[in-house]
């Protein structure tokens, strides 16, 4: 038996468009979907059901970023989202995207996006549904009309025990280290999508050839100590004392390497994306202006802290670990530290004098 027979899954007949044979023996994230969820007693099938949603939605989206320019689906739509901010056209069509694919999975209970005010309960009453899915449908969406990348990201709770089904709130409103699994789309260069589900981290690129996400990175470990660090230069003297000492250790220390570049996209996917993959930090500190962060705890912070420490890394709100937060509310905002182990534990140390 040859090594891709022992790893290629059986596939499932409810899969979708991915489930196809890949060519060469590639392995696809829909099979890799189908190994992973051997890890839910009794899935049987609907976990790789869901995500198949998140993937065809993201093909979606990838095009309309791909054809941005041609179309029109560049610039503002008109309205103003719950968060103050002027929806983009693209915001509205990802957001449409993500809802409509994910609400035909009839084991997704609940959906909350960054587009709506409250979270919204689909197929209710069904036995069947177990998830709740919250998603922020495009991240930097204002960086497109510059072609900058952007991303999606997505997030997954299992349906609380004993609490109210009647209520969305009850299962939206979980700290993220009850997680089931987490992961996002960045469209670049390329569209890539990193996810985990509690087993590592792992990467696909989309392959247009064959119209699948295809393996390219699995168990991705982020660098203890990395080369780069990333903030928003600009607002550094509005930041609290401690941040400012930190970054100004990130700036001059050499004990294990070289010093660090300043590296800053300022969209929070891809900047957390060279994090992931070539180490050091990513800070988004709380300002005089906004002291409880800009970031939004569940669909942006709890995502990126969740795979930071599936690879090893680590992820700091104030001084909370990032995943123990309580949330309060959907949008609820934090200030947030990811980065690799080194540099976490550092700023740990420098937030004991805050």
């Amino acid at each position: 038996m040859s090594e891709t027979d022992r790893t290629v899954p059986a596939l499932d007949p409810l899969a979708g468009e991915d489930d196809a044979a890949a060519p060469g023996g590639f392995v696809t994230a829909q099979q890799h979907i189908l190994t992973e969820q051997r890890r839910f007693p009794g899935a049987s099938g609907e976990f790789s059901w869901l995500l198949s949603g998140v993937t065809l939605a993201a093909k979606l989206i990838a095009d309309k970023v791909r054809l941005a320019g041609l179309n029109d689906i560049l610039g503002e739509e008109g309205a103003v989202n719950v968060q103050g901010e002027r929806q983009q056209k693209l915001d509205v069509y990802a957001n449409l995207a993500l809802e409509r694919s994910l609400a035909l999975r009839a084991s997704i209970g609940v959906l909350a996006s960054e587009e709506k005010d409250e979270p919204v309960i689909v197929h209710r009453g069904s036995p069947d549904a177990k998830y709740a899915v919250i998603f922020d449908p495009l991240d930097g969406s204002s960086n497109i009309d510059l072609g900058v990348s952007v991303g999606t990201t997505f997030c997954i709770y299992h349906r609380p025990h004993g609490l109210g089904s009647d209520d969305p709130s009850t299962w939206v409103l979980q700290p993220g280290k009850n997680l089931i699994a987490a992961g996002y789309v960045i469209y670049g260069s390329s569209t890539i999508l990193v996810y985990s589900v509690g087993n590592g981290v792992h990467s696909f690129t989309l392959n247009p050839a064959i119209g699948a996400f295809v393996l390219t990175a699995e168990g991705i470990k982020m660098p203890d100590r990395g080369a780069y660090y990333s903030f928003n230069e600009s607002r550094r003297d509005s930041y609290p004392e401690a941040y400012r000492d930190y970054l100004d250790w990130l700036r001059t220390d050499e004990a294990d390497g070289p010093r660090r570049s300043f590296r800053y996209v300022g969209s929070m996917v891809p900047d957390f994306h060279r994090t992931l993959l070539k180490g050091g930090v990513y800070l988004y500190p709380p300002t005089a202006e906004q002291p409880d962060g800009k970031l939004r705890l569940l669909y942006e912070a709890n995502v990126v802290a969740f795979l930071a420490e599936q690879a090893g890394g680590g992820s700091y709100s104030g001084r909370s670990r990032t995943l123990a937060i309580e949330p309060d509310g959907l949008h609820q905002r934090v200030p947030l530290v990811v980065g690799g182990k080194s540099e976490i534990e550092a700023f740990r140390r420098f937030c004991e004098t805050c």
